[in-house]
């Protein structure tokens, strides 16, 4: 299975300026523990419910501080067209628990290491 068909084809996003309350908000209504961070049409960035967590436990206002100063700036991305085997093991080398999905620079989706694991479990 590729990711292509474990991707919707819209995000959850927000702009850099956007408070991390305010994303904590959009993660919370959307059911996912992601957004996307755009400029534009460019994925600048992606902030977790972690990295919320983490600016929490640090002493930021939350209703203040922005995603920009707390995100992964430049995350890695992969293609839908990529194996989700692949993506698991990657997952697995790096830490990480979220994979943002990109076509022609257009991000199709963020999943989770759940839906990795789900799909892996599937096959």
């Amino acid at each position: 299975m590729k990711l292509r068909g474990m991707v919707s084809g819209r995000a959850e996003v927000c702009g850099p300026e956007t408070t991390l309350q305010e994303a904590a908000e959009r993660m919370m209504e959307a059911h996912v523990g992601s957004v996307g961070v755009v400029e534009g049409r460019d994925l600048a960035g992606i902030i977790t419910e972690r990295d919320i967590v983490r600016a929490a436990s640090d002493g930021a206002d939350v209703t203040v501080e922005v995603v920009e100063d707390w995100m992964t700036s430049d995350p890695d991305v992969f293609s839908p067209d990529v194996e989700v085997a692949e993506a698991a093991s990657w997952l697995l080398e790096t830490g990480y628990r979220h994979l943002p999905v990109m076509e022609n620079g257009e991000l199709l989706g963020i999943l989770s290491i759940r839906d990795v694991l789900w799909a892996l479990h599937q096959a």
